[in-house]
């Protein structure tokens, strides 16, 4: 019994895996960094991968099942991607556990913080959240709310995809050229 309980644990873990690296990619983009001023930092970097990977998970645990199990396998990528990080960037092996729920429980306040403005499409409040976390409360003007139209134009993105692709591992963020042409058009108001 307990092997069936192991092998369902592990039977979205590839695909959870190729949908947190595109979630990676998407957040790599260097225009969010230039163009909006988030900082350039391990926080900033871990900021922006949150927004993305919290992102797919709003859209996974929209889906019937198995949405909801491919969403926990997105959040257990990003974690042991998180711990792989920790331990390359040579933080040592006693500390390493402490760091992690550090990360955890800044990357869940986070998620919650945006899972409200996202199911209403409130860029504004999403827009506080963000300079809040991403800036820690000191946002280049307009940066915050910028980022909150391109986050909500990713999330519409994300909601004309489904799950059959989603469980082939398959997730198409916007561009951020073409995310932040939206924001500045007012299609993701």
């Amino acid at each position: 019994m307990a092997l069936f309980g192991l092998f369902g644990s592990r039977r979205h873990e590839r695909a959870g895996f190729a949908l947190y690296t595109h979630s990676v990619q998407a957040a790599r983009d260097p225009q969010y960094f230039q163009r909006l001023g988030v900082p350039d930092t391990l926080d900033g970097r871990f900021d922006l991968v949150g927004l993305f990977a919290a992102l797919l998970i709003h859209r996974l645990r929209a889906l019937p099942a198995p949405g909801a199990a491919l969403a926990q396998a997105v959040f257990d990528a990003m974690f042991a991607d998180m711990d792989f990080s920790l331990r390359e960037i040579g933080v040592g092996e006693m500390s390493v556990g402490k760091k992690m729920r550090e990360m955890w429980e800044a990357f869940h306040g986070r998620a919650m913080a945006y899972e409200s403005p996202l199911a209403s499409h409130d860029a504004p409040a999403l827009a506080e959240a963000l300079g809040r976390n991403v800036w820690r409360g000191a946002p280049p003007e307009g940066a915050a709310l910028a980022l909150a139209r391109a986050a909500l134009a990713q999330d519409r993105a994300l909601a004309g995809q489904d799950l059959p692709a989603f469980l082939r591992g398959q997730a198409h963020f916007l561009p951020a050229s073409a995310a932040l042409a939206a924001m500045t058009q007012g299609v993701a108001a």
